[in-house]
């Protein structure tokens, strides 16, 4: 099945739908490092990533991986190495923490954007995560954590998430 983005505010999978928010500019086909938009396509969905220190393993068929304080996803666009992919953080090359103080990503899902045959500054990053107000992210789809928790019980490792 397909979690569908249905517009900047509306996602649905089966007969649920959720509340949410994507990226502050909008939503794009080609996307570019930094422009706070998010790709327009169907992607695959990743791993499930979460905070155990602060919540436990949610019920879901997705592999849950517990968030560790070294862990980042780089964002680096001259690192063709490590571009866009999870790493342990080091401090010379430019990332995103996911071990965060905001609770974003106490729940966290890679949309797997740009993943297989990487291109430097194409966008990094894009993930499913959590938001309290529903403001713009930079490039990410985000949800309620409640909503986050119901999804998670309904998708499995072949759900793809369709951005129009």
């Amino acid at each position: 099945m397909i979690i569908l983005l249905k517009n900047k505010e509306t996602l649905i999978y089966d007969n649920f739908q959720f509340k949410c928010c994507v990226g502050k500019k909008g939503i794009i086909r080609n996307k570019i490092e930094g422009d706070r938009k998010t790709p327009k396509g169907i992607f695959k969905i990743g791993n499930l990533y979460f905070r155990k220190d602060k919540n436990k393993k949610p019920l879901t068929k997705l592999k849950s991986i517990a968030i560790k304080k070294d862990m980042g996803w780089c964002d680096d666009k001259t690192n063709k190495k490590n571009y866009n992919k999870l790493m342990k953080i080091n401090k010379k090359i430019k990332h995103e923490k996911l071990y965060r103080l905001d609770n974003k990503y106490d729940f966290m899902i890679p949309i797997l954007y740009n993943t297989n045959k990487r291109v430097l500054g194409k966008g990094s990053a894009i993930f499913i995560h959590l938001t309290k107000d529903y403001k713009g992210t930079d490039g990410c789809v985000a949800l309620k954590k409640q909503d986050f928790l119901i999804l998670l019980k309904l998708i499995n490792p072949n759900t793809k998430i369709k951005i129009i």
